[in-house]
């Protein structure tokens, strides 16, 4: 069975880490039928619909790199004993940097090392990705409107 673990980076700001263990809870239900592919991604055509295949992971966990519980280690455990024997790690993350290059691979190496059943591939961090382009100019234009009605309100 493959498993999906979402780690974020941890924070003392409990809103921070909620955002990463919604994203896990999110990414572990189906696709709502009417999502649609954002602006310049590829559609996976070979799918033929949100719901012509199951979900490609039997349970997801978030885990934190530092400050907050759990840790990887434990994220990854909670799959192993789940039965996962091929461990899918998304970090979420920006972009690719230490974190992503070298110490997130080392505490799922460790974690491995553990669960010497299972297997994981890293996915690469958002960086620049036509979604990630989309989802700035949407949060850009939340703004200027924003402002307009700012400026509508004091005039």
């Amino acid at each position: 069975m493959r498993g999906l673990l979402v780690i974020g980076h941890g924070s003392r700001r409990g809103e921070a880490n909620a955002t990463v263990r919604e994203l896990a809870r999110r990414l572990a239900i189906d696709p709502a039928p009417s999502a649609a592919p954002c602006a310049g991604s590829t559609p996976d055509k070979s799918r033929g619909g949100p719901h012509a295949h199951p979900r490609p992971w039997g349970t997801v966990e978030a885990a934190f790199l530092e400050v907050s519980r759990p840790d990887i280690a434990e994220g990854y455990a909670n799959l192993a004993d789940a039965g996962c024997t091929e461990i899918v790690v998304y970090p979420f993350f920006l972009f690719d940097g230490n974190h992503t290059h070298r110490d997130i691979p080392a505490a799922l190496e460790e974690a491995r090392r553990r669960h010497p059943t299972t297997r994981w591939i890293l996915s690469e961090p958002l960086g620049l990705h036509a979604c990630v382009i989309e989802a700035v100019r949407a949060r850009l234009d939340d703004t200027l409107r924003g402002l307009v009605h700012a400026a509508d309100a004091s005039a």
